[in-house]
């Protein structure tokens, strides 16, 4: 039961947009999904096993938050149609799981960057990207 009746607020990858997004808005929409999903992947690369249920639940919690703004912002950056753009974005989400301690999901997001100017600098920041196991 929510206090006052009122209902959970929505995600920001959970809000419908009015009209369709241009590269430059989708981007904004990428960058702040991943700044608002940033406490949850931080939460689930910290995995703090507690004994009690409750614990669990919010460690579940924390984990499918991440999850869905991850799956949200690499649908967005699917659709954008300026490259460079689009690397961009896919650096922001790459970052998202890498503070998940998500290694596999960002190692095949990384492989996506084809700018080397975005590309070079992430791997320099995190040279397990550039392994291949």
């Amino acid at each position: 039961m929510r206090w006052f009746g009122k209902d959970k607020p929505k995600e920001i990858w959970e809000e419908a947009s009015s009209s369709p997004l241009d590269d430059i808005e989708a981007a904004e929409k990428i960058r702040n999904i991943c700044r608002s999903a940033a406490d949850s992947a931080a939460a689930v690369a910290a995995r703090v096993e507690g004994d009690t249920k409750a614990a669990q639940k919010k460690l579940e919690l924390e984990n499918e938050r991440y999850k869905h703004a991850a799956m949200a912002a690499m649908e967005l950056a699917m659709k954008l149609s300026d490259e460079l753009m689009r690397d961009a974005a896919v650096r922001e989400i790459v970052e998202l799981c890498l503070k998940a301690n998500d290694l596999k999901t960002a190692k095949i997001l990384f492989r996506a960057i084809q700018s080397p100017a975005i590309r070079d600098p992430v791997l320099r920041g995190f040279p397990a990207l550039g392994s291949s196991a």
